[in-house]
């Protein structure tokens, strides 16, 4: 029983990957931001990328308390909920310390996604001046993204009634009526791993709640704000046999 990530990282993919990246068509888009990408100590990628997703929701619209309702869930797995709860209600916008206080309250989700013994202490998390630019960018980059290639249906949903016997869990970034979008925060390119991540979403999201939105989709997606690239497939074009490996290989639908 293991999450979406943790499979797609772990299974033996063909090679080339069941959805080779050099089928993906790639766009890169152009701003006047330029990103500091300086080492940060004191940030882990992933604390900047949970950031980069949940503030980006958050400037979309969304209820506070259900953008960082993971963050929150993991807090009080380890009975830091009042502490949770207190950076929650200093999360206002894309100022200095809103960010701050959200790249802090991220660290308690891997308690909820991975276990207690995941968690280090949020207190060391502490981003730089520079970081906390680089993550105010990153959300802009994604909002106006979105902005050109939504509206959002949906955000950090889950797949019930979508599940199997071996991923038990997993929940997508956005959903808008024509694409699956997967949000990447990378200084690399993508890789097989991340391309078999968002089919595996779209085809947990046909046997889903969400069928209704999954069945009318065009394309599937991933986008870096770090580079400023979306990777983009159409459904059509992924043939029947790649879907229907991924089906029972993967997911392991019987």
């Amino acid at each position: 029983m293991v999450s979406v990530t943790a499979r797609t990282r772990k299974v033996k993919q063909p090679y080339g990957g069941y959805l080779p990246v050099k089928q993906m068509d790639k766009f890169k888009y152009e701003d006047d931001f330029e990103l500091n990408n300086t080492k940060d100590e004191f940030l882990s990628p992933v604390i900047t990328g949970l950031a980069v997703d949940y503030l980006t929701r958050l400037m979309l619209g969304n209820n506070k308390k259900d953008v960082f309702y993971i963050s929150l869930r993991g807090a009080q797995f380890i009975k830091k909920h009042t502490q949770a709860i207190e950076l929650l209600e200093n999360i206002n916008g894309l100022d200095s310390r809103s960010i701050v206080n959200a790249c802090k309250l991220v660290g308690f989700d891997t308690v909820f996604r991975a276990g207690p013994a995941t968690y280090k202490p949020i207190e060391n998390i502490m981003p730089s001046d520079e970081s906390i630019e680089d993550i105010k960018i990153m959300v802009n980059r994604t909002i106006y993204f979105f902005n050109d290639n939504g509206p959002i249906i949906l955000s950090g949903f889950t797949f019930e009634e979508g599940y199997s016997s071996i991923i038990t869990t997993g929940d997508a970034d956005f959903l808008t009526s024509k694409t699956l979008w997967d949000l990447k925060v990378s200084k690399n390119s993508i890789s097989s791993k991340h391309t078999l991540q968002v089919l595996v979403y779209y085809l947990m999201g046909l046997r889903s709640i969400h069928k209704e939105h999954f069945e009318n989709l065009e394309t599937i997606g991933l986008f870096n704000p770090k580079l400023n690239i979306a990777y983009i497939k159409d459904i059509i074009d992924i043939d029947e046999e790649t879907m229907i490996r991924v089906s029972k290989e993967v997911i392991c639908y019987k």
